[in-house]
C-alpha cells in the first residue's frame, strides 16, 4: 500500500510575520508603498473633520496604497477589497494592519474627484523624473469598458415609454392569470390542476409567495420607469440627434464596441511614446469620442507644462489618432493650438499601394466633388457630362451641415460616365447625388491631411499609434483585469478610470524606482 506524509490539522503553531517584510522589492506593491509614502496627501487630509471629536478615521495613505494593488490584481469591487484586507498578508501589510470595510472603502473612491486627480498629476511628475516621458510623440485613442448600468434598461425615451406601456399590461395579465388560478383551485380542489400545483409546490416553495415575489419585483421596475420618465429629456449626441439614455445610469453610453454592444463608458487616453506612460485621461458616455478631442489636445498642453516645466511642450511634438477622430473641427482645433497631428481619413487605405483592395477601388471609384463645375449665379453644379445637379435642401451630414444638390430623374440613364458616378447600378433610374460641406473655415484642412497621409514618411510614422496605445489598454483591461466599471455616474467613473490610469503608471515606475532607490 502507497505511504503518505502524517497531516495534522488541529496542531497549533505559532508563525512569527513581518508586515513591513512583505513588501519586496521590485514588486508592484514596492513601488506603490514608495510612491504613496512621499506623495502630498494634504488634499485627503483637509476633508476629515475628526481632531476633536468623531471616531479615528482610516488613513488615506493606507486606502490608497490597498486599492491600487487591488485594482493591479483585478479586484475592483468594494466588497472583494474587504475580504482581500482580511485574507491577503500583502494586502494587509499595504493596509498597515488595518482591515477597512466594503462601505469605508465604497466612499473612499467615490468621494475624492479632486483629490485623485491631483495624486494622478503627482505620479506623473514621478514618471518625469524618472526620465519615462520623452514627450516627443503622442497616441489618443478609448478603450470602451462596461459599467454598473443594465443594457436592458436603454432606450429613446418614447421606446423606454412604449416599454413601461406593455410592462403595465403584462402586470395585469399575471394579476389575472393568479385569479383564474387560484379560483380554478377553490371550485376543484382535487382536480388535475389543483394535484400539479401541490407537487410543483414540494418543489420550488409556496405558490402565493412567489406571485407577491414576482409582482413585487415587477412593481418595482414599473415604478422606477414612471420615475425615470416623469422627468427623463430626449439625450442628444454630438450630430444633436436623440441617442439611448438608461434608467440605472443615465450618463453611460450604448457603445458599440468590438464586442458588440455595450452599455458603458469610453475611457479616452492620450499615451506617450517614450514609455507608454499615460499623460491624461477622461471618460464620456453620451459623446462620441471624437468631440472629446479639443478637450484632451488642451488638457494634453497643460499636464505637459506642468510635467516637464517647459513653456510650449507641443511645439514640437506629434499627436497622433485614429479615423475616429478625423474631423475638420478637430484639425482646425490643433492648428490653432500649433499642433502637429496625424489622423487619418476612413479612406486612407484604400488609397495605399499596399492595401490588398486598392485595385478594385480605383476601380469603383465615384467621382469626387473636384469633378463637378459650380455655377455660382443658378446655384446649381454641372457634372462631367453636363447635366445639371439642383439644389435641393439644407441639411445634417454626420458630424456638420451641408447642402444637397442632386440631378433630375432618368438624365443619368445612359451616361458614359456611370460606372465611375453612381455608386449603386442596380436602380433601373439611377440619380447622382451630391453633399456639400458647409465651409466653417477659410482653409479645408481635411483635404490637406489625406495628402499629408498619403506621404509614405508620414504613413510610416502613423504606424506606431497603435504600438503606444494599445498595449497600454492590454495591460489595463486583460493583464491587469480592470475590465469593467462598478461606479455610477460620469464623475464617480472618471474618478475610477483615473485610478485605473495610476496603477498602470505605477507599473512603468517599477524598473526605475528599484534602479534608482534599491540596495
Amino acid at each position: 500500500m502507497p505511504r503518505f506524509k502524517d497531516t495534522e490539522e488541529s496542531q497549533m503553531r505559532f508563525i512569527a510575520v513581518s508586515l513591513k517584510d512583505q513588501i519586496q522589492q521590485g514588486t508592484f506593491e514596492w513601488a506603490v508603498s514608495h510612491i504613496i509614502d512621499r506623495a502630498d496627501l494634504s488634499l485627503y487630509e483637509k476633508k476629515y473633520a475628526n481632531d476633536a471629536k468623531g471616531a479615528a478615521a482610516y488613513h488615506p495613505r493606507a486606502l490608497l496604497k490597498v486599492i491600487l494593488f487591488c485594482y493591479s490584481r483585478g479586484i475592483i469591487t468594494s466588497r472583494k477589497i474587504e475580504r482581500a484586507c482580511k485574507e491577503n498578508i500583502v494586502v494587509k501589510a499595504l493596509a498597515e494592519d488595518c482591515e477597512p470595510d466594503h462601505s469605508s472603502i465604497a466612499a473612499f473612491i467615490s468621494s475624492n474627484g479632486e483629490e485623485v486627480r491631483d495624486l494622478f498629476a503627482q505620479v506623473l511628475f514621478k514618471c518625469s523624473e524618472l526620465k519615462l516621458i520623452t514627450g516627443e510623440m503622442f497616441a489618443i485613442d478609448g478603450c470602451k469598458l462596461p459599467s454598473n448600468a443594465s443594457k436592458e434598461c436603454s432606450g429613446k425615451i418614447a421606446e423606454l415609454q412604449k416599454k413601461r406601456d406593455k410592462l403595465g399590461k403584462y402586470i395585469a395579465r399575471v394579476i389575472q392569470q393568479h385569479r383564474e388560478m387560484d379560483k380554478e383551485e377553490k371550485a376543484h380542489p382535487h382536480g388535475k390542476a389543483a394535484k400539479k400545483l401541490k407537487r410543483f409546490e414540494k418543489t420550488m416553495g409556496a405558490r402565493k409567495d412567489r406571485k407577491e415575489k414576482q409582482l413585487k419585483r415587477l412593481n418595482q421596475k414599473l415604478a422606477k420607469l414612471d420615475k425615470f420618465l416623469e422627468t427623463a429629456q430626449p439625450r442628444k449626441g454630438l450630430s444633436g440627434d436623440e441617442v439611448k439614455s438608461n434608467i440605472t445610469d443615465n450618463e453611460s453610453g450604448f457603445i458599440k464596441s468590438a464586442k458588440g454592444y455595450i452599455q458603458g463608458y469610453n475611457g479616452v487616453t492620450i499615451a506617450d511614446s517614450g514609455n507608454q506612460v499615460i499623460i491624461t485621461a477622461e471618460v464620456t458616455g453620451g459623446v462620441a469620442e471624437s468631440g472629446m478631442f479639443p478637450e484632451m489636445l488642451e488638457r494634453l498642453e497643460t499636464t505637459m507644462e506642468e510635467a516637464s516645466g517647459k513653456e510650449e511642450p507641443l511645439k514640437k511634438a506629434l499627436v497622433e489618432g485614429d479615423t475616429g477622430f478625423f474631423t475638420e473641427d478637430n484639425l482646425q482645433k490643433a492648428a490653432q493650438m500649433g499642433v502637429e497631428v496625424i489622423i487619418p481619413d476612413p479612406q486612407f487605405r484604400k488609397r495605399d499601394p499596399h492595401f490588398d483592395g486598392r485595385k478594385c477601388h480605383e476601380e469603383t471609384k465615384r467621382f469626387g466633388l473636384e469633378y463637378f463645375e459650380y455655377d455660382e449665379e443658378n446655384d446649381c453644379y454641372h457634372c462631367p457630362n453636363g447635366n445639371v445637379l439642383t439644389h435641393q435642401s439644407h441639411q445634417k451630414l454626420r458630424n456638420n451641415t451641408g447642402h444637397k444638390y442632386q440631378a433630375k430623374r432618368g438624365t443619368c440613364t445612359g451616361c458614359p460616365y456611370i460606372e465611375n458616378c453612381i455608386k449603386v447600378k442596380t436602380n433601373k433610374n439611377p440619380v447622382r447625388t451630391l453633399h456639400v460641406a458647409d465651409q466653417k473655415y477659410e482653409e479645408n484642412l481635411s483635404e490637406k491631411m489625406k495628402e499629408k497621409i498619403d506621404d509614405p514618411v508620414n504613413r510610416e510614422l502613423y504606424s506606431r499609434r497603435q504600438q503606444i496605445i494599445e498595449p497600454v489598454f492590454s495591460d489595463m483591461v486583460y493583464c491587469k483585469g480592470m475590465d469593467r466599471f462598478t461606479l455610477r455616474t460620469k464623475k464617480k467613473v472618471t474618478i475610477q478610470w483615473q485610478l485605473y490610469c495610476i496603477v498602470h503608471n505605477i507599473g512603468k515606475c517599477i524598473k526605475p524606482l528599484e534602479a534608482k532607490y534599491g540596495a
